[in-house]
């Protein structure tokens, strides 16, 4: 309660809006998007149930905003690890490790919001296919960079098939504990860097 000539402190709406996201990824995770209630959300932020609604509009509005975070911190991620890298190679298994210290980072909701993104509704599976394009358009300017011999439709077709095998190799790894985000990458290259760095060669 405030007293004359005192001020209630009001959160930036930035701020307020990541402090929302971040309770509600929480939520989520713990019970499911359908099992989920704006009520406990709104209660665990601390603000009114109204006041979720006029930021996001609906609870799959919320969920779409988590998963744009998510894409909007992935894509951070993945760019600051291959800053200052001069080989292919490198800058593939960076980007790997990235991507899986990133799930490290999400493994309680990772999974769940991937899967019940489909029971949230179109607006929330958009969201998912925005992360995958984003992934394989980074992927692909990473590989045009380095290997710029090799005929953009097969890098494409590269940078589809990393992110493919990410995806499901993310499904793996959350439910484990003794694989790290370095021998999830080291998996991956082991798979593909072989067969890629092979295939450029035919292209010098």
């Amino acid at each position: 309660m405030t007293t004359p000539g005192t001020k209630r402190h009001r959160m930036p709406r930035a701020q307020r809006e990541r402090q929302m996201i971040a309770v509600a990824e929480e939520i989520f995770a713990e019970r499911g998007y359908q099992a989920s209630s704006m009520d406990e959300i709104a209660e665990r932020v601390g603000v009114s149930k109204p006041m979720i609604y006029e930021y996001f509009g609906s609870k799959e509005g919320l969920l779409v905003a988590c998963i744009r975070q998510a894409r909007t911190e992935l894509l951070t991620a993945t760019m600051t690890s291959v800053e200052g890298i001069t080989s292919a190679e490198d800058a593939m298994r960076g980007g790997l490790v990235a991507f899986f210290a990133f799930i490290d980072s999400h493994r309680r909701s990772w999974e769940l919001l991937r899967q019940e993104a489909a029971v949230a509704g179109q607006a929330a599976m958009d969201e998912i296919e925005g992360i995958r394009q984003q992934q394989t358009e980074v992927n692909a300017a990473l590989f045009a960079s380095f290997l710029p011999d090799v005929p953009d439709r097969e890098l494409e077709a590269y940078a589809e098939i990393v992110v493919g095998a990410c995806e499901r190799l993310a499904t793996w790894y959350v439910g484990r504990e003794d694989v790290t985000a370095e021998d999830a990458a080291a998996i991956i290259m082991r798979m593909l860097w072989s067969g890629l760095s092979a295939s450029t060669q035919g292209h010098r």
